[in-house]
């Protein structure tokens, strides 16, 4: 079994999500918002630093998963996320997890089956994956969208390199 941490960082709010995945199972473990009302910009870094080292403590996860910044028309925006997205990554870092990455399309696209689907339906869709009595809040299912997102990613390596290790031993047992 693997524990995947999913992220997703703001400068307002930052979601994390928590998951086990053993092969195609997946076990809800955890979520979260990292509400952040310091004024200070810098204390809000340090805020999503201190939380989130204390929920990779807490709950150890041996993978990570952090949504890529997408192009924002705020540039000023675009940094501040930018810089609380480096915060979380390390934290990840700090405690010697291993961190994927992916753009919003491919987490939509490995979750709901659109890359092009609304925030409704990645709450709910989290819901079913992980069998929720209710969609979790937006924040908290982006990030475990996110991590879903890991879990699927994890198996399909999986499954490649299977398939290329079973096609190199036939190779070379002919």
């Amino acid at each position: 079994m693997t524990r995947v941490i999913g992220i997703d960082p703001g400068s307002r709010r930052t979601g994390f999500g928590i998951i086990d995945v053993d092969k195609t199972k997946l076990t809800y473990v955890a979520s979260g918002i990292i509400h952040l009302k310091e004024k200070i910009f810098f204390n809000r870094l340090k805020i999503i630093f201190d939380d989130l080292s204390e929920v990779m403590d807490e709950y150890q996860p041996e993978h990570m998963s952090v949504e890529e910044v997408f192009f924002a028309r705020d540039p000023r925006a675009a940094l501040k996320l930018g810089q609380a997205r480096g915060v979380a990554l390390l934290a990840g870092v700090k405690f010697g997890i291993d961190i994927g990455e992916y753009s919003a399309k491919s987490i939509k696209l490995s979750v709901v089956g659109s890359g092009s689907a609304d925030k409704r339906q990645v709450q709910l869709m989290v819901a079913t994956l992980l069998k929720l009595s209710s969609p979790p809040p937006e924040d908290a299912a982006d990030a475990l969208a996110t991590a879903i997102c890991h879990a699927h990613s994890m198996a399909t390596n999986l499954t490649l390199k299977g398939s290329l290790n079973n096609s190199y031993a036939r190779g070379r047992n002919n």
